[in-house]
């Protein structure tokens, strides 16, 4: 009897951890389709950067205005019971410089506004793109675990 008791209680502690384990905050779902969508609008550019692609300002403009639009969302995809789980990659830095994080988004989607205006044609995209970027680098190291190597 106390052999089925001990199984019974482990097999629920079970059950209720691995429920636990898949309650995943909503805000890093939507986080990382936020940076989802920004990957896939930069990966075109960043081949035409490297020659490998040829210029295409349709795309580089989609790019520019995901950029925008994901750094006005990102400030509020960091609340607090967003610290652990489903995977994230953040750092906990990110409560604790919660203003200067923040700054760093606004400072992407003014970056990206201006570039959006100053890009014309192939040769203003490869002065203008990487002022942009600097500021994903800035913030990844800053603010994110690195990628494992």
């Amino acid at each position: 009897m106390m052999k089925r008791t001990f199984i019974a209680v482990a097999a629920a502690a079970a059950l209720g951890s691995v429920a636990l384990a898949q309650t995943v905050s909503p805000a890093i779902k939507d986080r990382k389709e936020t940076m989802k969508g920004v990957g896939q609008a930069t990966a075109p550019v960043g081949k035409m950067l490297k020659g490998e692609e040829k210029f295409d300002i349709a795309k580089v403009q989609l790019a520019l205005t995901t950029y925008q639009n994901a750094a006005k969302k990102m400030p509020g995809l960091f609340p607090p019971d967003s610290k652990t789980g489903g995977e994230t990659t953040v750092l906990p830095a990110i409560w604790e410089k919660k203003s200067e994080f923040d700054a760093g988004f606004k400072k992407l989607a003014d970056a990206a506004a201006t570039a959006a205006k100053a890009i014309k044609d192939e040769a203003s995209f490869k002065t203008e793109w990487p002022k942009v970027t600097s500021n994903c680098g800035a913030c990844h190291k800053a603010f994110r675990v690195p990628p494992k190597q």
